[in-house]
């Protein structure tokens, strides 16, 4: 490779940097619009003891839905007396399937009737086998949160347990939910990839970091977007995960130019 090849590599990977830093800086002063994300709804209203299996719970259904409405009917069914068991791990992991059915059906928690009761009971069941507690807090203090087993549990050697769940997108953004809503603090964290949904996609190209050819959204394209971002974050102190949300929120915004932002937060500083 030639100095100047190399060179331009460097260039390229610190305006890379420039403009990742950029877009933390706007979504921490709140310049993004539409900072608000999905799981934020639970909050002040789920009890903490409930939170980590609720966030789960729903997180297995999190799979192309759209996520606001996913979580709003997750609230409405906590808040309603009648619906709130499915959030217990260990009477989902125990409930007759044709009334968890129904359960999940009427806040619409669940949309495919048959799918997706059985993914809902699946982890329920997986928890609970997880520890004595039966609960998503016994499954990680079994591996006294430390990412590394958790991911070889989740991901390997017990993944029919966790459908859904073990899939690389939503269960790297469900350690980083219970990371940001719960009182978790992980070992490993920078095993926390991003999660490449469509609009970290679509961030990620317009970045430049990767081609519009990931854009199809193939299972093997988010592999090459995660990737990318773990090889460009390298060293710098950030975990690729903790992009996921201001890169979301730009997309989500229509992408506003950095330039633009770059003077607003001038002047907001």
């Amino acid at each position: 490779m030639s100095d100047t090849h190399y060179g331009g590599i460097l260039m390229i990977r610190e305006e890379l940097l420039k403009n990742v830093k950029l877009l933390i800086n706007m979504h921490s002063v709140g310049l993004l619009g539409g900072e608000v994300m999905p799981e934020d709804i639970l909050m002040g209203v789920v009890k903490e003891d409930d939170l980590m299996d609720v966030l789960t719970l729903g997180m297995a259904l999190n799979y192309q839905r759209n996520s606001y409405k996913l979580w709003e009917a997750v609230l409405k069914a906590y808040q309603d007396k009648e619906t709130k068991w499915i959030f217990n791990t260990k009477v989902a992991a125990n409930s007759e399937i044709h009334i968890l059915r129904e359960t999940l059906l009427l806040h619409r928690v669940g949309l495919q009737p048959n799918r997706h009761p059985e993914i809902w009971q699946r982890v329920a069941r997986g928890v609970v086998n997880s520890s004595k507690k039966g609960n998503v807090q016994g499954l990680i203090e079994s591996v006294q949160y430390d990412i590394f087993p958790l991911k070889e549990i989740i991901q390997v050697t017990r993944k029919a347990e966790f459908p859904y769940l073990s899939g690389p997108k939503i269960f790297n953004y469900w350690l980083y939910v219970l990371e940001s809503y719960t009182n978790i603090s992980w070992s490993s964290r920078e095993l926390i990839t991003i999660a490449p949904d469509t609009h970290i996609l679509k961030a990620t190209v317009r970045l430049g970091l990767c081609s519009e050819e990931v854009l199809n959204g193939g299972a093997e394209d988010r592999k090459v977007v995660a990737s990318a971002w773990e090889t460009a974050l390298k060293g710098t102190g950030l975990a690729p995960i903790d992009v996921h949300t201001p890169l979301w929120l730009w997309s989500r915004a229509g992408f506003p130019p950095l330039l633009e932002i770059q003077r607003k937060t001038f002047i907001s500083t």
